[in-house]
């Protein structure tokens, strides 16, 4: 499916306890290949910087239940600038559309640096809508968020299963280079994220091998997670 020429994406998110996620990782593990970019048996590790405007419109639409938003982030993994993306995403109701462009490591810094004007030479149009978005909409960096990602895939219907486990927010810093970055776990009992991304259609026997616990479909953003804990603890 599309909308405005985008390629969208269901995506289904779950609260997971960990009891039941190793249940279901013997599970997956002979159904489901693992995603190439694991590095253990626990995955990889996503640290994202979260752009929102003056506003904090990103933060509020998804607060008020708004169908159709968006978020700009940079992220990279294991905490390696080998591979550093601007991604935004962009929410249609239950359905979502990633689009991204790669960054080099002195990209990043003239970014941080507040210098930007080299984004309307890049040739990705992403590039200069963020450009804009920093100019016109006071784009700027608002938290880091932390995690460890397992994940799992199935190429009939384009399936991605995933575990997000140890949900951080990162209480000392914006840069995501930091080797001194002090991220604190945000959910206070042991919790995790289950998320199904898939397009045209979920196999049926992977939706009933993740519906076995009974858990209610939720609306979740670590964004929004990791903002409210950093105003709780009064590191806005």
């Amino acid at each position: 499916m599309q909308y405005e020429g985008k390629k969208l994406r269901y995506e289904l998110k779950h609260y997971l306890h960990p009891f039941d996620h190793q249940s279901l990782r013997v599970r997956l593990n002979t159904l489901l290949h693992r995603d190439r970019n694991s590095v253990s048996e626990e995955g990889y590790h996503i640290r994202s910087l979260y752009f929102d405007d003056l506003n904090n419109n990103a933060l509020y639409e998804k607060n008020y239940g708004i169908m159709k938003r968006k978020k700009y982030r940079i992220r990279i993994y294991n905490q390696s600038d080998h591979a550093i993306k601007l991604e935004r995403k962009s929410k249609f109701g239950d359905m979502i559309c990633k689009e991204s462009a790669s960054l080099s490591r002195e990209e990043y810094d003239q970014i941080m640096a507040g210098d930007v004007v080299f984004l309307l030479k890049r040739k990705e149009p992403l590039l200069h809508q963020f450009y804009y978005g920093i100019k016109v909409h006071g784009l700027s960096p608002k938290v880091i968020v932390d995690y460890t990602r397992e994940a799992y895939i199935y190429p009939l219907g384009d399936v991605r299963v995933t575990f997000d486990k140890g949900l951080a927010a990162v209480i000392n810093t914006q840069d995501i280079f930091n080797s001194h970055a002090v991220p604190m776990y945000v959910f206070r009992e042991p919790r995790e994220i289950l998320e199904v991304k898939y397009t045209g259609f979920l196999p049926s026997f992977i939706r009933e091998l993740l519906d076995f616990h009974g858990s209610l479909r939720t609306a979740i953003s670590k964004y929004v997670l990791c903002r409210h804990f950093m105003k709780e603890h009064q590191h806005l």
